[in-house]
């Protein structure tokens, strides 16, 4: 289990992550430490089959708009991973 100076942390690399995409709309020219953290994150989901983990960290975004779209939350289109996270939570 991470702690939560590790969710802290993955949340701010992956907001970062989010903005760096947003600005150069490529992974190619994303720092070396943000693309393995990415790579890493893909690693996991194919290691499930594609299938959602139990915990909202352990699905990807996609999987998570999904949750959010049958949810009906507004606004979910324009949300990262971690905001899609706490609107789910917040639904609940």
């Amino acid at each position: 289990m991470a702690t939560s100076k590790q969710v802290q942390t993955a949340r701010r690399n992956v907001k970062q992550a989010q903005r760096a995409a947003k600005e150069k709309r490529t992974i190619a020219h994303l720092p070396e430490s943000i693309r393995r953290s990415l790579q890493e994150q893909a690693r996991r989901g194919a290691a499930r089959g594609g299938r959602p983990g139990r915990s909202f960290e352990d699905r990807n975004r996609e999987q998570l708009y999904q949750l959010a779209k049958k949810r009906n939350i507004k606004g979910r289109s324009k949300m990262g991973k971690w905001e899609l996270i706490e609107a789910l939570r917040g639904s609940a």
